[in-house]
């Protein structure tokens, strides 16, 4: 290659690193475009009751009393919640069409997952109004009375509350973890399996290596749908009952914190109201952000330990060759 061919091939890569670097550069600034622009709305509930809102249980914008505890309390229970129903579901339907459907099955199944993720989520609501709502009203009114005396299932039968806004969040989330985890596994290399069944393992043993090879992955479909939970807002706002109060039941009405913004919003007749509503925002915002950091640090050490692994094998493999 002549010294003008080299240069030109340079000076496209350098116009290619430049406009990829603008995009990744954007990226960044829209994210703290957003945290400065909550935290600039909410300068005046962080002036007035500055941490204190986050750990406050009041909420009552008539007399100037604002408390987002009950928000962030029904936004994690339900979220949390929701993953530990939904996660055995997901990994179920992943495994099941990954390496056990029938081949005419494996397409069908995988375009009626992902159909599920793009249904709106007002249609859930309607659907967790009209079916779930009844369905969780009449088992809590079957629920036997010493049941109900625990504090995990005391309260009235109202059927709206905590546990129809774990079900909807659940198979809300659903198709996102079960479609990325799916994807992992149809991605681990045939050898992994392969290796098992030579060894003697059963199907389901062979199934659990190509888990465990592709089990960071898998984490991270888990997070998605986890964080797909959290920012729920139409869905969890029709079936949870809409009151702000802290309680470990499951019958019980709370709120959460989505909710509470699309509630009041437009209702703010005050400028601290409009602030404890940013504030409540920038509270997600910031949980939001904590739990994906979180979770990208999980997922860096189980890929680390996995390298790591594989260089002791290798070496021992080494070292037992030279022997």
């Amino acid at each position: 290659m002549s010294a003008g061919a080299r240069r030109i091939a340079r000076d496209k890569d350098g116009a290619l690193r430049l406009g990829t670097g603008v995009f990744a550069l954007l990226v960044l600034l829209i994210v703290a475009g957003i945290g400065f622009e909550l935290l600039r709305t909410s300068h005046l509930t962080l002036q007035k009751f500055g941490f204190s809102f986050w750990g406050g249980t009041a909420w009552n914008p008539v007399e100037g009393e604002f408390g987002a505890f009950p928000f962030i309390w029904g936004t994690l229970y339900s979220s949390i919640l929701a993953l530990v129903l939904s996660t055995p579901v997901a990994l179920g339907i992943a495994i099941f069409a990954s390496d056990l459907s029938p081949e005419v099955l494996r397409k069908p199944i995988g375009f009626l997952t992902e159909l599920l993720a793009a249904v709106p989520s007002i249609v859930y609501g309607l659907w967790g109004i009209v079916v779930l709502v009844p369905a969780v009203r009449q088992l809590e009114l079957l629920a036997p009375a010493w049941l109900k005396k625990l504090p995990l299932f005391s309260g009235p039968p109202l059927g709206v509350g905590m546990l129809s806004a774990a079900l909807i969040l659940a198979v809300m989330v659903i198709p996102y973890s079960s479609s990325v985890a799916r994807e992992i596994l149809k991605a681990v290399p045939m050898s992994q399996r392969e290796g098992a069944y030579a060894l003697g393992a059963t199907r389901w043993e062979g199934i659990r290596a190509a888990i465990h090879y592709g089990r960071a992955g898998i984490f991270g479909a888990i997070m998605l749908g986890f964080g797909r939970a959290l920012g729920e807002t139409m869905a969890v706002t029709m079936v949870i009952g809409n009151n702000p109060q802290v309680a470990a039941s499951l019958f019980a009405p709370q709120h959460t914190m989505a909710a509470v913004i699309a509630n009041e919003f437009s209702e703010a007749s005050s400028d601290l109201h409009l602030s404890a509503l940013a504030e409540i925002g920038l509270v997600l915002f910031a949980i939001t952000l904590a739990i994906n950091v979180l979770a990208r640090l999980l997922i860096w050490n189980m890929t680390r330990q996995a390298s790591a692994g594989k260089s002791r094998r290798a070496a021992a493999a080494r070292e037992k060759a030279a022997a």
